[in-house]
């Protein structure tokens, strides 16, 4: 078994497509070897900022050789009538090298089986290698020097290597050899002579090449310089990736800045640490300290300039940041909410002023329903998105919401405003946190569902990897929100109050055209197919949302019996009641009634038209069966009542001659049906 290295060599690539280049890497090579038949153990993709590379290991030297049967003319073209080969059955041999052998009849077809023989792993890598690479796809790829191919930055240098041999390769202008570079600051000429012998060789010139190493060195070298002054670093996935894929040999430094930025709100100061300049912000005690660790890329141990540099910068942006601050703040959160009358939420949807004012209608329809009755609900939407028109939400526009939530404090709002003005926004993102303040809840779902119905008005539903304004995000905030504070919100009414409630087209030549698109646009909604789409929409995104846990199957027959936006915790119940039912009998007895109704009966049942006993029985025990139990006992109900339905199959003609009586069967079995479908579409399981 073999071992195949390539290197590329490059200058530093973006972080964001380094990612990306090791998925399809991995993938390309992989489906290279499949396709060719060649046997291989793993494919492992490595990844710095100057570098790609690929080991393939448990490499077969020759791929596999191939028999395939082909097929030629019909045997009465092919040969004449003599039994001699005609030209057209010469013509078949001579194009695929046969001999009169190797033919034989099938299906009064002319047939012959050839091998193909397999190629050296060496001739197929120097075939296909340069085409995977030059596969590969990335945000601004250029055209380097006078060469026509495209690549994310300069190939500077190419290793390929099998086993202990040179496999030659080209990519655009560069040629391989088994020469690498080591970390800028370190050997730069280095001899791989060997694909076993690569990670080792690399971590000896100061370049760890294992992305998962790196990543992990980061963390256990920035908790190891965190605990020297007693804090704790604070990173997020994004921030590792990042500093992972912008460093070769990672070792950090500590910093400091002064203690007056730390009058800033916390999460202005880590978001400009964290997110502007990659930076570790460090806690001690459970509060922000004015040190941080910066991930260098840098062997040597003189750090001062490293530090000074730093500092400098992230003063900078801290000065900004007060600057900023001093200004917004010189007049109340309130007064800003006006001048959300210059900001545009969404063509023909109005201003964001608009929006805030549909915010507390909605707000306030929420409140209603939920039995709540807070005067801190309603001012919490009026201020929700007041700090858009901050300078400091505008230069850091990640932080809308906690911006607003200090400004609301400064202002003195009560604290469960300034709570709820951040909160509306969660969760951030699938995994993140959802509103613990009945105002972030409140405000939040009325914000989202605005969001959703805005963008489904405008015909702007999402489609492949579209995702306007966010709305799938903000679908999933409204279902996680509603759940994990057993929230009952009927989510399509509130999606018809906010259709009706969004500005309508007004565009047009004439007063003639204006109305038209008024009257267009009401009809569209009125009619309820936008609703209708909107709910189908969330409903898709509960039903992905609950997957990991339950069976499609279940989700999709609980939800086709009732809308479950009419009260999601409900809905959850009885998914969860019918994933634990494991009773064949009652699937089979419901299945039956439902393939025999083919539609329900509208007729009540007449206990005078019962023929046989085992109607009046069943008739008794359905009523028997009831609806004020949890989920879990109806369904024993409906399992204790099951051999009564199976007497009744036994012993009952359903199509009875007499209309009447089958009739008033019928109006039984549906009255049995609507039992079934209080929990469930028992025919989807």
């Amino acid at each position: 078994m073999s071992k195949y290295l390539l290197e590329i060599g490059t200058e530093e690539l973006p972080y964001k497509f380094i990612s990306s280049a090791i998925d399809q890497l991995k993938s390309g090579f992989e489906n290279f070897l499949k396709g060719n038949k060649v046997d291989f153990q793993k494919v492992d993709v490595y990844a710095t900022p100057r570098r790609l590379a690929v080991i393939v290991s448990g490499l077969e030297k020759q791929s596999k050789d191939e028999v395939k049967v082909i097929k030629g003319p019909i045997k009465k073209v092919a040969y004449d009538e003599n039994g001699n080969l005609t030209k057209a059955g010469e013509g078949f041999c001579k194009k695929n090298n046969l001999s009169v052998n190797d033919l034989y009849l099938e299906d009064d077809y002319l047939h012959a089986k050839i091998v193909i023989k397999g190629k050296s792993i060496v001739e197929l890598l120097k075939e296909n290698v340069p085409s995977i690479v030059l596969k590969l796809q990335g945000s601004h790829f250029m055209r380097w020097a006078d060469n026509d191919e495209k690549f994310s930055r300069p190939i500077r240098w190419i290793v390929s290597i099998l086993d202990r041999e040179e496999v030659k390769i080209k990519i655009i202008d560069k040629e391989s050899s088994n020469l690498t570079r080591g970390h800028r600051f370190a050997q730069q000429n280095v001899v791989i002579g060997d694909p076993n012998d690569y990670v080792e060789l690399m971590r000896n010139c100061c370049v760890i090449v294992d992305q998962n190493e790196r990543r992990q060195r980061i963390i256990d070298r920035a908790k190891e310089e965190a605990d020297k002054i007693g804090a704790v670093p604070y990173y997020t996935d994004d921030l590792l990736d990042e500093v992972t894929f912008i460093t070769e040999y990672p070792v950090p430094v500590t910093c400091e800045f002064s203690e007056e930025y730390l009058k800033l709100p916390e999460e202005l100061v880590v978001t400009v640490m964290a997110v502007h300049q990659r930076y570790f912000a460090l806690h001690k005690d459970g509060k922000l300290i004015n040190k941080f660790i910066t991930m260098t890329n840098y062997i040597g141990d003189e750090f001062e300039n490293i530090k000074a540099g730093n500092v400098r910068v992230v003063k900078a942006r801290l000065d900004d940041a007060v600057f900023f601050f001093n200004e917004d703040t010189k007049k109340p959160l309130g007064e800003y909410v006006e001048a959300l009358k210059g900001i545009t939420f969404q063509k023909g949807m109005g201003t964001m002023y608009d929006k805030a004012q549909r915010l507390v209608v909605l707000s306030k329809l929420i409140s209603k329903e939920l039995g709540i009755n807070k005067s801190s609900v309603e001012r919490t939407a009026l201020l929700a998105k007041a700090d858009l028109t901050t300078n400091l939400v505008f230069e850091f526009t990640e932080l809308q919401g906690y911006i607003g939530a200090d400004y609301a404090r400064v202002s003195n709002e009560p604290q469960e405003v300034c709570e709820g003005i951040k909160e509306h926004y969660f969760p951030l993102n699938a995994e993140g946190e959802t509103a613990k303040s009945i105002e972030g809840q409140i405000v939040g779902i009325a914000d989202k569902i605005d969001t959703i119905s805005a963008v489904f008005a405008e015909g702007k539903k999402p489609t492949g990897s579209s995702d306007p304004l966010g709305v799938r995000r903000a679908a999933l905030g409204v279902i996680r929100t509603i759940l994990a504070n057993n929230l009952k919100i009927n989510i399509p009414n509130l999606i018809n109050e906010t259709l009706l409630l969004l500005p309508v087209k007004t565009d047009g030549d004439t007063v003639l055209d204006k109305v038209k698109n008024i009257a267009g646009s009401s009809v569209n909604r009125l009619s309820g197919k936008c609703g209708d789409e909107i709910n189908e929409f969330i409903i898709q995104r509960l039903i992905i949302f609950l997957s990991d846990k339950y069976s499609k199957n279940v989700l999709e027959a609980c939800a086709a019996v009732k809308n479950p936006l009419v009260d999601l915790n409900d809905y959850v119940k009885r998914v969860d009641a019918m994933s634990k039912f494991n009773s064949a009998q009652v699937l089979e007895s419901a299945n039956r009634v439902i393939r025999i109704l083919k539609q329900d009966s509208t007729k009540s049942v007449n206990r005078d038209l019962f023929k046989d006993a085992a109607e009046g029985i069943l008739y008794q025990q359905i009523l028997t069966v009831n609806e004020s139990l949890d989920y879990e006992e109806y369904l024993k109900s409906l399992e204790e009542i099951n051999p009564s339905v199976e007497k009744f199959f036994a012993d009952v003609l359903v199509m009875d001659k007499d209309e009447k009586v089958k009739e008033n069967r019928l109006a039984l079995l549906t009255m049995l049906k609507k039992k079934y479908d209080y929990v469930a579409d028992f025919s989807k399981i």
